[in-house]
Order: structure tokens, then C-alpha cells, then sequence
């Protein structure tokens, strides 16, 4: 098994791979070390990667791209409006207020949610990883946007999952660079921290991180973002510009031609990276709408010009990650600039003004998020061994918890994990219940959250309660924040107290953790100090209490309810779906592959047959093959154009018949060149090496020797006599089988003289056994 790492972009995606010598980047399909993040649905398979952008013109209301952006999120959100319209495919609101996306495939029409759509996009990467490791990829780590919520990240995991991936941990975009940045230092001692800001301008967003970097750990102080801002927002800026000239121009309406807003916004990107190293650049598109071609001509100072308002826009997730970080730009040791969006020129002189010192560019700025996930996958997985090398994140949003009775706080703000909380992290909370009750977990800050999310994220059950203990029942409910980033309930165990043997527990080190009070004093609705209720039994052996403790503990059933998430059964069936739609695909290349094979070997044996095989063919014969040749040619380009696989299959069967017994034999003269060679060089060694043998053997020898030399001479002058148009005479499989007979017969021979006398056989074994 080998461990990945998988960077999603909304416009690429990275493989990153852990190998014994380090981490190395997986190639795709046309050798490129960045695949297009685009599922195209074509008339009867899927392209995915770069087939589906390649594709995408050819199918532009059937590809689907950007799906990150839609992922975990609801259709009437304001950024997904705007989405939404730049996509060609029809969508439309399900009746939980999610995105569905409606297309024609295979002469139906299907509906498939973003979930499913990058569940694709996993299993086509999973598959470009096992094709070039050659062996199968589960575990897995997946970087995700610090602004994430709770429901996009389970979103991921259920797409990943749907793939047939393991992911191992979510981890931030920044926390990943983070990584990769920091294992690989020598300079980071003990002597104090080292402050660093990490700006990734990806091609939808900005993520902003501080990250302090000490001897063998890496920690997260702060994440900022602006999940509206990044290099595809300059591209609509010279999209717009170059969209009102031309109509202004040449009287055309981009905006009503969508093949014509591809290649316009294709054209806008390449010019914004030309920008980027040149002050001008020019723009030239051939027929871009109504046969009319159309040249633009932009200076960087212009493009500036009209980017400024986004350029600002920067300094903000900067600024806020400063402060949350409780630092001043003074202190931050360097900027690390990364991302699809980070050449812009503009945005580099903003941040040298912000921190007073030029950003640094010597990371990879499109894959180090893939190979800080797939060093953070060597590191969780058991199969490599990695330097020690601690990453510490914490989590973007204040999370709250409460019950059927209120807020629960493990704060003075009454928060239950604030922002910043370290990930992962994990509280035990005792309840005073008598029947089953409900936890509800929630954001706890809106102004935290991006636009339109939701501040509810799941609802929890506990029990039903068993009700033989009386009214008196102490639950313990474990609360996890896990790698993902993900708020759970772990498990739940119920306790029997007895009032008559209340007694304080004053060692807890070797307790179980569901006997250890939560990390907090606050008594608050619902929830009870626990520190002098603990039970013990009245017997004075440790071994006793432990007993007791055991015989008092019962688990208790937890329900969970993920607003807006997947069930389980509905996993289950996107998977099969999955599956299905692979296995037409797989079904499609195949047939392409037996309908490629049978257009080659119509052209190849139309050659060969009058060239390389023509003497070695009658008259009939080629006139046969010929017609045959022709036949399945316009078979091939009329009725055979869209045919099955056991068709194409058919068809190359009929044809080899035909042609296989020419082939043989322009073969077998070769092969029977060399196989005559073979049986001379082996009469002649055995001739000289019947001269050391006994007079028996080596007469024997000879004789046999001497009977094979006129037998391969009688047949060699009847194949002479023969056309090389017919069947050979003498086949050099039975030359090969003389030359084996000959050898087998001196083995034989050489045998026998190692073997011992008669005489001895029949003595008695006297060697010692043990």
C-alpha cells in the first residue's frame, strides 16, 4: 500500500505520493503533474481530468467543473448564485436547499449532487496513482480550505469515501504548506519561535496562516480567509474588459454564446500569467463567435488599474490573521506566498508594504499543499517511519454545544470549543439523567462564518437510558473535535452511583478516560461537577474497585443527525452508482480499443499482404484477404461505426483466419532459418563430446546424430522443391523438437555413467543419521 496525498483545487488537482527517498509528484495520464479539476459527461462514457477538459468544448452543457466551490453548500448562498452562473450545466435547488445538477447521459437524464461529482473526480485521481505506483491507494490525506465547514468537510469524507479512499486526516490548504516548509528546516532551534505567514492565493480563494516554528513542531497560531478572492476573479476582471470591447468593437455578445465565454476566459487567463512577466500583451482569438476574429491589446499598468479594488481586498485576511495571531508584522520572519493566483505583480508589492519585507516565492507554489498532505499521511500511516515532527492546527470557528436544558460552556464566553481550539481535542462531560436526552451542536459566532452558512451543524441522541438503576444515572459523554476538524460524540457510557458509598477518588492515572472529569469546574445548565460524586465500591483492593467499576458502567446508544449531510444508505447507493458508471467507462475504452485494433490490422495486413507476405501468399489467397480487407473497411466507416465490443472482436476473428496461415509461414521460414542453425551447432558439440564417452555410448551417439543430419537433409530438399506459398514441409517446430531429443538423449547418457555400480546398490546404508 502506498500513502497520498490529494490537493483539490477548484481549477486543478495535485497527487502527491510518500516514497522511501521522499516525496514525489505523480504524472497524469498526458505527463502533466496537474490534472484538471472537470468531469465531462460525453454520449456514452465519462471524461474526467484532462479528457474532460479537452472535452469541455465539444460538451459544454454536460461538463462540470469548480465543484469545490459548490461542495456541502446550499443553492440559495449569494457565492453560489454567482457560481452557478458562470456554469453551463442546468441546476437546481433539492428540497433539503441543496444543489442538484441535472444533465443528459446515455439518452437519460440524470441528477447528481456535488458529492457525487467530486467523488468521481477521487476515483479518477485514485486511479492515476495505482496506474503509476502499480499497487492499490486507500489511506489517504486530503487538504480542504481553513474556511471549510463542518458539512463541507463530511462532504469530502463521503466523497473520498464513495471513491473507495480511507482518508486518514483533512487537513488545512496552509497547515500543509506549513508542513512541507518546516520538516525540511535546520535553522528552527529551541531558543524561541519563529513566525511565519503563509498567503495562499488560490484560484477562488485566499487562505492567510501564522504558523510559529520551533525544533520538531510545527504550530498553527491563526487561519484568515477570503473564500471569494482569487486568480479567477482577475481573469473575470480582463474577461469583462475584453468582453465589453469586442462588443463595442465588432458587435458581438460574448455573455450569449457560451463556447464563446470558454475560450474568452481560457485567453484571459493565459494573458494574465503574460502580464505577470511582460508590461504588455497582446490578445488574439480566431472566429471567437459568428466566423469574426478578434485581437485586444493590455498593458500591465492598466491591468492593475482595473484590479486595483481586488488587490486591496488582500490586505484584509492578512491583517485579521495578524491580529488573531496576537502579532505585529514586525515579528513575522517571512512570507510565504503560494497558490495559482500569487503572480500577479500588484499583489506582491501590497504584502512587501504590509510586512515590511518582500514575499518569498521558493515554494512550489501549485504543489506544496500536496506534499505537506502526503508527508502528514507517512506520518499517520504505519507502514513509513518519519522524522518526529509535530503538527498542532486549530480550528477557524467558535463551536457551541447544549442540551435539552441550555448552553454548555467549557468557557467563560460560554463557548464549548472557541476558535483556536487545538485539533484534535476531546472532553468528557457527565449529565444527571433519567432518560434519553439530546445534545445540539452548533456555531456559536455567525460573523465567523462565510455568508450564508448555517449555524447549525448536528444533533445528537443519547439512549434510551436503562431504567433499572432508579432516577440516580450519571452519563458520560465523550466529545470529540478529530483530525478532520470534525465535532463528534465519541461514546457514551452510563454510571450507577450509590449515595450510601460516595467516596473521592484521589488517583486517577491509571483510570479508564471516562472516569476522568472533564477539564473544566463550571457547573452549567445540564451539566454537574462531578469531582466529589465519584463511586467507588466499599472494598479496599484496587482489584475490587475496578471490578465494581466495570460491573457499573453501560454503554449507551448515540444517534447523530448531520444537518444537511449523507446518510449511510445513501452512501452506499452513490457508490454503486459510482461503480456502474465506471464500469461503462471501462466498457466504452474497451470497445474504442477493439475498434482501433481492427482499423489497424485492416491497414496493416492491406500492406503487408502485397509487401512483406506476398510471396508467401497464392493468388486466391490475397484476392480472399483483399475483398475481406475491403469488406470490413466499409463496414468499419458505415454500419460498424458504433458497434459492441464482441462485434469488433468478431470481425478480427474472421479476418486472422484467413490471414494467420500466411503469417505463419513467412514466420515459420525465419524461425526455421535459426532452428536449422541450432540442430547443426548441436550435432556437431555432441560429436565432440562423444569422444570422451566410452565406445558404447559414443557410437550411439554418433549413430543417432548421423540419422537426425539425413533426416533434416531429405526434408530440406523437399522444402526447397516446395512454394513458399503453401504449407511448409518442414515446420521448424519439428527441428526444435529433434535438437530437444538429441539433448535429452546425451543427458540420458552422461546419467547413467554418474550413477553407481550394481554392486553397491544393494549395500546397506551404514552412515550415521541424526
Amino acid at each position: 500500500m502506498s500513502v497520498v496525498g490529494f490537493d483539490i483545487g477548484n481549477e486543478n488537482c495535485v497527487i502527491a505520493v510518500a516514497k522511501q527517498r521522499g516525496i514525489d509528484v505523480l504524472l497524469n495520464d498526458e505527463c502533466k503533474r496537474e490534472t484538471p479539476a472537470v468531469v465531462c459527461f460525453g454520449e456514452k462514457q465519462r471524461f474526467l481530468g484532462s479528457a474532460g477538459a479537452a472535452s469541455a468544448m465539444m460538451h459544454p452543457k454536460s461538463t462540470i467543473s469548480q465543484v469545490k466551490r459548490l461542495i456541502g453548500r446550499k443553492f440559495t448562498d449569494p457565492d453560489v448564485e454567482k457560481d452557478l452562473k458562470m456554469l453551463p450545466v442546468e441546476t437546481f435547488e433539492d428540497p433539503d436547499g441543496g444543489i442538484l445538477i441535472r444533465l443528459k447521459y446515455l439518452e437519460e437524464t440524470h441528477t447528481f449532487t456535488p458529492v457525487q461529482i467530486m467523488s468521481m473526480l477521487f476515483a479518477h485521481l485514485k486511479t492515476l496513482a495505482e496506474n503509476d505506483l502499480e499497487t492499490p491507494v486507500s489511506d489517504c490525506v486530503i487538504g480542504v480550505p481553513s474556511y471549510f465547514t463542518d458539512l463541507q468537510r463530511r462532504a469530502y469524507l463521503d466523497a473520498a469515501r464513495i471513491a473507495g479512499l480511507k482518508p486518514l486526516r483533512l487537513i488545512h490548504d496552509c497547515t500543509a504548506t506549513a508542513l512541507s516548509y518546516g520538516i525540511y528546516k535546520t535553522s528552527f532551534h529551541s531558543s524561541g519561535p519563529i513566525y511565519v505567514a503563509f498567503i495562499d492565493i488560490g484560484h477562488c480563494d485566499t487562505q492567510v496562516s501564522i504558523a510559529a516554528f520551533e525544533f520538531g513542531q510545527v504550530k498553527i497560531l491563526s487561519h484568515a480567509f477570503d473564500m471569494s478572492l482569487g486568480g479567477r476573479d482577475f481573469d473575470e476582471v480582463l474577461f469583462c474588459h475584453f468582453a465589453e470591447k469586442f462588443k463595442e468593437q465588432y458587435g458581438i455578445d460574448v455573455y450569449s454564446n457560451v463556447r464563446a465565454c470558454i475560450r474568452l476566459r481560457a485567453a484571459c487567463e493565459k494573458l494574465k500569467k503574460v502580464l505577470s512577466a511582460n508590461a504588455e500583451a497582446p490578445l488574439t482569438i480566431e472566429c471567437l463567435m459568428d466566423e469574426i476574429d478578434v485581437k485586444g491589446f493590455i498593458t500591465r499598468e492598466e491591468f492593475e488599474k482595473l484590479a486595483s479594488g481586488l488587490v486591496k481586498k488582500i490586505y484584509f485576511p492578512c491583517s485579521k490573521a495578524l491580529t488573531d495571531a496576537g502579532l505585529t508584522a514586525e515579528k513575522i520572519s517571512s512570507v510565504e506566498l503560494v497558490g495559482s493566483g500569487s503572480r500577479v505583480p500588484a499583489v506582491g508589492s501590497l504584502l512587501t508594504k504590509l510586512f515590511k519585507r518582500e514575499p518569498s516565492r521558493k515554494l512550489n507554489a501549485s504543489e506544496c499543499v500536496a506534499r505537506g498532505c502526503a508527508l502528514q499521511c507517512a506520518m499517520l500511516s504505519p507502514i513509513y517511519r518519519v522524522r518526529e515532527y509535530e503538527v498542532q492546527d486549530v480550528i477557524p470557528f467558535t463551536i457551541g454545544l447544549s442540551s435539552d436544558e441550555g448552553p454548555i460552556s467549557t468557557e467563560l464566553n460560554g463557548v464549548f470549543f472557541p476558535k483556536g481550539q487545538p485539533i484534535p481535542s476531546v472532553t468528557v462531560l457527565p449529565f444527571q439523567r433519567t432518560n434519553l436526552f439530546h445534545l445540539e451542536v452548533f456555531y456559536a459566532i455567525p460573523n465567523e462564518l462565510p455568508f450564508g452558512t448555517s449555524q447549525k451543524i448536528s444533533s445528537f441522541t443519547i439512549g434510551p437510558l436503562d431504567g433499572s438503576y432508579g432516577s440516580k444515572a450519571t452519563v458520560k459523554v465523550r466529545v470529540l473535535l478529530n483530525l478532520h476538524g470534525i465535532v463528534s460524540i465519541e461514546s457514551a457510557t452510563m454510571i450507577k452511583d450509590h449515595m450510601d458509598d460516595s467516596v473521592t477518588v484521589s488517583d486517577h492515572s491509571n483510570s479508564d478516560p471516562m472516569d476522568i472529569d472533564p477539564p473544566f469546574e463550571t457547573v452549567a445548565n445540564g451539566v454537574e461537577d462531578s469531582t466529589n460524586k465519584k463511586c467507588e465500591s466499599p472494598q479496599s483492593s484496587t482489584d475490587g474497585t475496578r471490578k465494581d467499576k466495570a460491573n457499573r458502567r453501560l454503554p449507551v446508544p448515540v444517534n447523530e443527525i448531520i444537518y444537511g449531510g449523507m446518510e449511510k444508505a445513501e452512501i452506499s447507493e452513490a457508490h454503486e452508482k459510482e461503480v456502474q458508471l465506471a464500469q461503462q467507462d471501462r466498457t466504452v475504452e474497451l470497445t474504442k480499443e477493439k475498434k482501433n485494433t481492427l482499423e489497424s490490422y485492416v491497414y496493416e495486413m492491406r500492406s503487408k499482404l502485397f509487401n512483406t507476405y506476398r510471396s508467401f501468399a497464392s493468388d486466391q489467397e490475397r484476392d480472399d484477404i483483399s475483398r475481406s480487407l475491403q469488406e470490413t473497411e466499409d463496414w468499419l466507416y458505415e454500419d460498424g461505426d458504433d458497434e459492441t465490443e464482441q462485434a469488433y472482436s468478431s470481425k478480427l476473428e474472421d479476418l486472422k483466419k484467413l490471414v494467420d496461415p500466411i503469417e505463419n509461414r513467412y514466420k515459420d521460414e525465419e524461425e526455421r532459418t535459426q532452428a536449422i542453425r541450432d540442430l547443426s551447432k548441436c550435432i556437431l558439440d555432441l560429436h565432440q563430446l562423444a569422444d570422451s564417452l566410452p565406445l558404447q555410448d559414443k557410437v550411439l551417439i554418433i549413430n543417432e546424430c548421423s540419422e537426425v543430419k539425413r533426416w533434416l537433409s531429405e526434408k530440406m530438399q523437399q522444402q526447397d522443391s516446395f512454394p513458399k506459398n503453401v504449407d511448409p514441409i518442414l515446420w521448424s517446430s519439428d527441428i526444435k523438437s529433434r535438437t530437444e531429443d538429441l539433448n535429452l538423449m546425451f543427458q540420458r547418457i552422461l546419467k547413467s555413467r554418474a550413477s553407481p555400480s550394481p554392486e553397491y546398490k544393494d549395500k546397506p546404508d551404514t552412515s550415521n543419521h541424526q
